[in-house]
């Protein structure tokens, strides 16, 4: 045998393996391969928008949580005032409520006072007659000298 042939014919034979990977077996390498590689820059893209959606997730919380706390803040403060105004009105209500009932109470003291007086003069001028008709020694007619018993009455 003769070596030239023999490398000749390995060489050739290579030539053909070399022709036949670059044909059928290195394309569908590549492309797996940038396909991997399409994958994982795909997965590390959505990694970073997951990660700058997360942050601005966690901002719009806090901003939320700012803004509830402030809410909150400005519901308990009018609920404050709203109860003072409450009870400042019912201070001015009881007020005038108790002013009505002294000036009820003060009316029916009057009114009892003038009935007491009233009283008191009819029988002032009961005693003041009687003691008349002691002094006199005769009876006095109290309805011929119902005038006269009046007059003394006002007069009390």
């Amino acid at each position: 045998m003769n070596i030239n042939l023999t490398l000749f014919g390995q060489m050739i034979a290579f030539v053909c393996f070399v022709l036949f990977c670059m044909k059928y077996v290195w394309p569908p390498i590549l492309a797996a391969m940038a396909e991997r590689e399409k994958k994982i820059a795909e997965g590390l893209a959505a990694a970073d928008r997951a990660s700058r959606d997360l942050e601005m997730a966690q901002e719009k919380a806090v901003e939320r949580l700012k803004e509830a706390k402030h809410e909150a803040a400005g519901i308990i403060d009018a609920a404050n005032k709203r109860s003072a105004q409450i009870v400042e009105e019912a201070k001015q209500t009881a007020g005038v409520e108790a002013d009505r009932v002294k000036a009820a109470a003060q009316a029916e003291i009057e009114q009892e006072t003038n009935r007491a007086r009233e009283q008191l003069r009819g029988q002032v001028a009961a005693l003041a007659l009687a003691g008349a008709e002691n002094v006199l020694g005769a009876e006095i007619d109290e309805k011929a000298h119902a005038a006269m018993v009046d007059k003394l009455a006002a007069e009390l």
